[in-house]
Formats: structure tokens, sequence, C-alpha cells
């Protein structure tokens, strides 16, 4: 059985102020740092055998606290960053929809290209999709940690179960520093066996952007 666990980032000040972080490389806050030291601390429970992570430093120093109680290297790979939001990204999300209504209006209503330069669903799951496949395939039978962000999560997850956009819609975005655990045997493919797994949060749930 070949297990994958799926966790984003701690939090960061962009989260907390519900700006659009996509691809902007935004360090992890002092509430971020604690809650990557708790959540780490549960994972290491978990004993994995191998830890990868997005090279977005919120997601790689998010990994390093995990890595600092296994001793396992942190390999990183660039197609698990968030999102590309285009022309919103280090926007509040009052300023995108203040600026940009409509692509704004078609964004909250699933819209999979909203437009504004925003990364289209299907590219995004499909890039991180295979990148959780490619962690996967390096440690078959095996347990990874794969250090990423709440919406690439998400559409990753889609893509390796074989989900769309609308059952994604109806599952809930990741807090921070909480994990989905997957798992693979040849009989059934790929299955969820957990979601919104971590630490208890100490703040509200952000927006997974």
């Amino acid at each position: 059985m070949t297990r994958l666990i799926i966790w984003r980032h701690g939090n960061t000040d962009w989260n907390a102020d519900n700006r659009v972080q996509g691809q902007t490389d935004t360090p992890l806050n002092a509430l971020g740092v604690e809650q990557a030291d708790a959540a780490a601390a549960l994972l290491a429970e978990l004993k994995p055998d191998a830890i990868v992570a997005s090279d977005l430093q919120r997601a790689t120093r998010t990994a390093e606290a995990l890595a600092a109680l296994t001793g396992l290297p942190v390999c990183t790979d660039a197609r698990l960053r968030e999102r590309f939001y285009g022309q919103w990204q280090g926007l509040t999300m009052a300023e995108v929809a203040a600026r940009f209504p409509t692509e704004h209006a078609r964004w909250r209503n699933g819209d999979a290209d909203p437009g504004c330069q925003v990364e289209a669903l299907d590219d995004l799951a499909k890039r991180i999709g295979t990148a959780f496949q490619t962690a996967a395939d390096a440690n078959p039978g095996g347990t990874t940690v794969v250090a990423t962000h709440g919406g690439g999560a998400k559409q990753g997850c889609g893509h390796l179960l074989g989900w769309g956009p609308p059952i994604l819609r109806a599952l809930g975005s990741l807090q921070n520093c909480h994990w989905t655990e997957l798992r693979h045997d040849q009989v059934r493919g790929w299955q969820l066996r957990a979601h919104n797994v971590g630490p208890a949060a100490r703040e509200p749930i952000p927006a997974a952007i």
C-alpha cells in the first residue's frame, strides 16, 4: 500500500490578510512556524519514508519542521507550486472583486478558466497531480509527505482520484498545516482515506489562495 500525505503549508501574513498569494514566495509568519512544528510532531508518528515540497518557501519551511524530527531530506519540486493567479497576485480578494468584477464573479461561480491570466484548473490539476504521482512512484509501498498549497492540493488529489470540479467544489479547503491522506493499491487504485487532519486550528479557515 502506497500512502501520500498531502500537507498544506503553515499560515502566512498574506493568508491572514486574505491576500492572493498564488506563486508569490511569501514566508511563514510566527503562527505558521508554530503550526508547522505542531503538525510535524503528529506526522512524525506516521513514520514517513520521504518528504517532498513545493519550492516556495512557505512550503519548504513547513516541510523542514518534519525533516528536523525525522532526519529525512526535503526534496523540492517546482510543479507543486500553488495555482498561478496572474493579475490577482498580491491583491486582497476585496481588491480583486473591485478591479476585476466579471472575472471574479466567474471564479466564484466555479469557472475553471476565469481569465486575468489565472491558471486554468485543468492545467493546475494535471501539473500537481503528476507531481504527486512522481512522488508516489519514487517510494512504492511507502509513506511520502508532500508539503504543498491549499488550492493545488485539492486539484492534484482530484486528478489522482478521477474527481472533476463539481465533486471538488463540495470538498472543504485544507486549513493551514492540515493534510489529506491518499492510499493506493493495485486493485482499487487511489482512495481518499482522510481529509483536513491536523492540529487544532487557531485562526478562521482562510481561502485556499
